[in-house]
């Protein structure tokens, strides 16, 4: 077999019109050489010829397991069909087979009317924000983004609860001006999982005219453009940044995204900014009702007065101890109303475990528990029934002319 700088020669003398004869004398190879070398399309190279190995007699059943479980692991595999060799050389071999088992999902490039669509989802910055107890968690941040002009909006929410889901929705909505005609979520508990709805979600999407659509398991492409943008948050917004709040995140955020939505985005030629007015003229007009959301119950306050909203407690006046009050709660506030009054109101923690108690309610309580421990005042006996008995004569008609 001739090298490749043979080869190469070959070609070069033989394109130069140097006769194949005198090619192959002057190599010293044979004439038949110097003609396949001109007629081949690829250089020489050396190939073995397959033989079998000691894999050979295991792969018909390595076959088989992993059409069963493409993703059963190398070394699992090497104990189901007894492998007892080098398990680098398993691995090297099953990771030759795998692919062949494998099932591919094409993904499509999806096209976005203007109006028709926006992409919700949960974007959970990898910094924890300190509460009002001390104590610092990792919350969630809210993020719809219509897929047609990519407009950003965001906010930070206590919970994933459907209560400030639907909460935090709204708020991102009514910045956006108008509700698009589809909201896309995948399985988030609080919204809803298949084809179940979560408590809530149904009235909510009614009273805006809108559609939920629930995405399916393994459809990256149909919610890629809000989980791009939230890969961009923690490259773009979080490096350098530090945050003293839920409150703080939300200023910094919201001040960010104000600049971000208006750079021109490479795909579309325009920034987010100028192509949200077309998205608006598609989409549908905001409700004319007002919509009931957050946190709500009714309750009869009990002697501690006080109400709980999701695992914290908030005291309330205790003159109203015995009757059946309102509670209701939004993402800053909760407030506690009887008959249309208002007998509590409070800044919601989110921390989580907390009593929230108004130093007025205290007083108030200890005022009344003062009041209930003074024995009350005694009445002398019979002096209830002493009565001039010309009021019965009177009652029954026996004087003022007497008997008619």
């Amino acid at each position: 077999m001739i090298t490749l700088e043979d080869w190469a020669l070959i070609r070069r003398l033989a394109a130069e019109g140097e006769p194949k004869a005198r090619i192959a004398a002057r190599l010293g190879i044979s004439r038949t050489t110097v003609i396949k070398a001109v007629a081949s399309d690829a250089p020489p190279r050396y190939e073995r010829s397959a033989r079998p190995t000691s894999f050979t007699p295991f792969e018909a059943r390595v076959r088989e397991l992993l059409a069963e479980t493409p993703e059963m692991p190398a070394t699992v595999l090497a104990e189901r069909v007894g492998w007892e060799g080098s398990i680098r050389w398993f691995r090297d071999n099953v990771r030759r087979l795998r692919p062949e088992q494998q099932r591919i999902d094409p993904a499509d490039r999806l096209e976005w009317a203007a109006g028709d669509a926006a992409q919700c989802d949960l974007w959970f910055p990898p910094r924890r924000i300190p509460l009002e107890d001390g104590t610092a968690k990792l919350l969630p941040v809210l993020v719809i983004t219509p897929a047609h002009s990519r407009f950003m909006t965001g906010r930070m929410i206590p919970t994933r609860r459907t209560e400030d889901l639907l909460l935090g929705s709204w708020e991102l909505i009514q910045q956006i001006g108008r509700v698009p005609r589809r909201l896309l979520w995948d399985n988030e508990p609080g919204i809803g999982r298949g084809r179940r709805h979560a408590d809530g979600v149904d009235a909510f999407m009614g009273t805006l005219a809108t559609k939920l659509v629930l995405l399916p398991p393994r459809d990256p492409e149909s919610k890629g453009v809000v989980e791009r943008r939230n890969g961009w948050f923690e490259t773009s917004f979080m490096p350098g940044r530090s945050f003293a709040s839920p409150a703080d995140f939300d200023e910094q955020f919201t001040e960010w995204l104000g600049r971000a939505n208006q750079r021109i985005v490479r795909t579309l030629g325009a920034s987010p900014a100028d192509r949200l007015d077309a998205d608006r003229t598609a989409m549908l007009p905001l409700p004319p009702v007002p919509l009931h959301l957050g946190w709500r119950n009714r309750v009869r306050l009990g002697r501690d007065y006080y109400v709980r909203i999701d695992t914290n407690d908030y005291s309330v006046d205790p003159c109203v101890i015995g009757r059946i009050v309102d509670v209701s709660a939004d993402l800053d506030r909760v407030r506690v109303r009887l008959d249309g009054r208002t007998v509590a109101e409070h800044t919601r923690v989110w921390a989580r475990g907390t009593t929230v108690t108004d130093p007025t309610h205290v007083e108030a309580a200890a005022r009344l528990r003062k009041q209930f421990q003074q024995p009350r005042t005694a009445v002398a006996a019979g002096e209830d029934l002493t009565r001039d008995l010309a009021d019965y004569d009177h009652a029954f008609g026996l004087i003022d002319g007497g008997f008619n």
